[in-house]
């Protein structure tokens, strides 16, 4: 075989291994989910060598949908990390062998503090799985390594398992897109869930008119503003709202007598407004749904405090 076949079978048998995880799913999944839900601490993930590199991902995984974790190295644990532990914790221990020499070493003192072990392991008899309260079998038949050795297709189930363990997670918990921005604050998805209008709106020389202003000197203050639009104002509060298309029909329908008209004749009285705290999400559906390209940001009062524009919601 040449590299992409080898590459191809690759793939193949890792994807295999995920699929053969299935028929493996019973009881001990829905104990692990259980424990970890009546979890009163943090979930400590532990793992060595390759397992360890796949535990700290798990522990990520889980520490951003949700479930307080964290990744420790059990050879860390001898040389005073063993505070992180606490009654109320649950530890997950990863090893395909699941008789990984320094994990064992690490198991008498979790029994110790007398806290829960998830097992994860390939070998469902092992030493790790014994004295475990739950062990989740991640064995696979072959590596996809073709001298059958390199942690291949078992560090890929492993991995999955954490997954599925995440996601069963996230639903027992009815984890919501809000809670996922919380967790990501800095992602795409945080800032467009979590940023609001007062934090993007345009709040200097705003275009703001009268309704009784002629539209010849309220073209002026639209173009000057360079959003598009004026905002008729009374007494401090918004009275109406005129676009450039707005400008554009009056023209087409007054012709000369356009520099004649005013503001009032063409402003839409009820235009979009939202508070400050809204949500740039909810923002951009309102502009989505009504085909709007700007939103006024108002108070209790329906002052003007500022406008949004859609690139504003382009975070």
């Amino acid at each position: 075989m040449n590299a992409r076949e080898y590459a191809i079978q690759c793939i193949k048998d890792e994807a295999q291994a995920v699929l053969d995880l299935i028929p493996k799913m019973d009881n001990n999944f829905d104990r692990a989910v259980e424990l970890i839900m009546q979890c009163k601490g943090k979930v400590i993930v532990t793992g060595v060598g390759k397992s360890g590199h796949i535990g700290a991902k798990i522990a990520a995984t889980l520490a951003s949908t949700g479930t307080p974790s964290f990744f420790v190295n059990p050879l860390d644990v001898y040389h005073g990390d063993l505070g992180v532990m606490a009654q109320g914790d649950v530890v997950l221990a990863i090893s395909n062998s699941g008789q990984t020499d320094e994990l064992l070493r690490f198991i008498p003192m979790v029994l110790h503090f007398g806290i829960p072990i998830i097992a994860m392991s390939g070998n469902p008899q092992s030493l790790l799985a014994k004295y475990s309260t739950c062990h989740l079998n991640v064995s696979v038949e072959k590596e996809a390594c073709p001298l059958n050795l390199a942690p291949t297709s078992s560090t890929t189930a492993t991995l999955v398992m954490g997954d599925a363990l995440a996601v069963a997670l996230m639903e027992r918990r009815n984890f919501k897109p809000q809670d996922f921005a919380q967790f990501h604050p800095g992602g795409e998805l945080g800032k467009r869930l979590l940023t609001t209008a007062q934090d993007v709106m345009l709040t200097e020389h705003l275009p703001m008119l009268t309704a009784n202003m002629h539209l010849g000197e309220a073209i002026i203050h639209v173009s000057k503003g360079k959003l598009g639009l004026g905002v008729a104002i009374k007494d401090g509060c918004i009275e109406g709202l005129i676009t450039d298309g707005d400008i554009r029909r009056a023209m087409e329908k007054w012709n000369a007598e356009f520099f004649d008209r005013t503001v009032s004749d063409i402003m839409t009285r009820t235009p979009k407004t939202v508070g400050p705290d809204t949500k740039i999400a909810e923002v951009q559906k309102l502009m989505n749904k009504h085909k709007i390209h700007n939103v006024l940001v108002v108070d209790s009062e329906n002052h003007l405090l500022g406008i949004v524009d859609r690139y504003a919601c382009v975070l």
